[in-house]
């Protein structure tokens, strides 16, 4: 790996967030954790396995006590790491916290590198990759349903479907080879039953693949874009689906010349509203720079919305900006429901072709609690599927795609005639892939990814 690691080290990190709180956690974990935390902490009691022991900070420099406090040893049979580890747990003062750190790499510890801790349960064999993600993904989560997918991901149970399906292919293989290595053995292969298991791998795949849309969704959010001409209430929409006033509001057209982005959470899921200069003939060099950004991002966009001013006929403009929504999931949403209708309605529906139409008025606030319904349901139809599993990451998707693919191209060689070595070869391949999933089959690279992302104190 890029960094390396040395298991035969004592570290240290403090576990709890950057700020004043009431508690901080440090923690110390290796070979030597116990020895260091007793340097620091002077305890009513001998610290002895999962008991909380009363006591306090220890300045073994100068000799002075700093701060009450409590320990608790975890022996490295039942720790977080398998290590020895020693959790301190004392007020929250970051500078008593960084005074215990200090002191804790002066007694012979070092600083953990992020996401260390975790890299060493996975090193040790307590948990495997996706745990080790989930325990990143329920730290991170931003709803409930969310944090309850990462944590049943964290107790394994994503991990044992993936196991459960390299097993079937590993199965499949070990027969084909058989028939490979024994050719005198008389070893006939029901290559129907093969076809047969492997559509059945290929249906779960499917499933999981399908579900990284909702992942998606909970974790970092679609990105949707507020397109229409100037001044039919995009700003005044953005502010009202936020609840608050973020975008600048006039009666002058081309008010907003660049764009803003905020976020949005909907039924546990998160949207990223862009509020973007009005597309159309710009009136100045300025603006005309924000349309051009505003088209790019439209175009970058997961999903439109694409806004109307109902007490305005549809003009060239409007139907150049519906042009968008060919290659996209969007929503009409017909705004200025509260002034008399200018807008041609048969034609409209006509353009919107399949896509939903909302009516609303921003400015009132009315149908908001309609348009955010249809947002949920147009852009995450994946809402109210009771998925098992939830794929939250692109690396695991893209693992899950690969080992399709590699199945996929099984299927299309026994119908070609391809030699078993060549069909086992693809089995094979589809088998590592899950086993890179889950980290059975170790890489470099993979690993570095996951944990780079990790806070220092896990």
């Amino acid at each position: 790996m890029n960094r390396e690691i040395d298991l035969a080290s004592t570290i240290v990190a403090i576990a709890t967030p950057p700020g004043v709180g009431a508690l901080g956690i440090i923690r110390i974990s290796g070979p030597a954790a116990l020895e260091i935390a007793s340097k620091i902490f002077q305890g009513k009691h001998e610290l002895s396995p999962w008991h909380l022991v009363q006591g306090n900070l220890f300045d073994f420099e100068s000799g002075e006590f700093f701060d009450e406090a409590t320990a608790v040893y975890f022996p490295a049979s039942r720790s977080y790491t398998r290590e020895d580890m020693v959790e301190l747990i004392c007020h929250g003062s970051p500078v008593i916290l960084e005074e215990v750190v200090r002191l804790a790499l002066k007694a012979g510890a070092r600083m953990a590198h992020p996401g260390e801790f975790t890299l060493r349960a996975y090193l040790n064999g307590r948990i495997d990759l996706l745990q080790a993600e989930a325990v990143n993904d329920l730290i991170r989560a931003t709803s409930l349903r969310q944090a309850r997918l990462s944590f049943y991901q964290l107790n394994g149970r994503l991990s044992r479907k993936i196991d459960g399906l390299r097993e079937s292919l590993i199965y499949i293989l070990s027969q084909i080879e058989a028939a490979i290595e024994f050719p005198d053995e008389g070893i006939l292969l029901d290559k129907e039953q093969i076809r047969k298991k492997i559509k059945e791998v290929i249906g779960e795949l499917d499933k999981l693949i399908e579900s990284h849309n909702l992942g998606e969704a909970m974790m970092r959010g679609v990105t949707l874009a507020l397109v229409g001409r100037a001044n039919v209430g995009k700003s005044t929409l953005f502010n009202a689906l936020l609840e608050k006033d973020r975008a600048i509001v006039s009666p002058f057209p081309g008010t907003t010349r660049d764009y803003l982005e905020e976020k949005i959470k909907i039924d546990d899921l998160i949207f990223n509203l862009v509020d973007m200069a009005g597309l159309g003939k710009p009136d100045h060099p300025v603006e005309e720079e924000g349309i051009r950004r505003g088209r790019q991002l439209a175009s970058q966009a997961e999903g439109l919305l694409i806004i109307l001013d109902n007490s305005q006929p549809l003009c060239d403009a409007d139907l150049e900006i519906l042009s968008l929504a060919r290659d996209k999931k969007a929503i009409f949403v017909l705004n200025k429901i509260d002034l008399p209708a200018q807008i041609e309605r048969e034609k409209l529906n006509a353009l919107a072709g399949g896509s939903k139409l909302i009516e609303v008025s921003a400015l009132f606030r009315l149908n908001l609690d309609k348009l955010k319904r249809s947002i949920a349901e147009v852009f995450s139809p994946a809402l109210n599927k009771n998925y098992e599993n939830v794929i939250f990451h692109w690396r695991e998707k893209a693992a899950l795609e690969r080992t399709k693919e590699a199945l996929t191209q099984v299927l299309e060689k026994q119908n070609g005639g391809y030699s078993d070595e060549i069909i086992a070869e693809e089995l094979r391949l589809a088998a590592d892939t899950l086993g890179q999933l889950t980290g059975e089959i170790k890489s470099e690279e993979i690993i570095n990814a996951i944990f780079s992302e990790f806070c220092i104190g896990k």
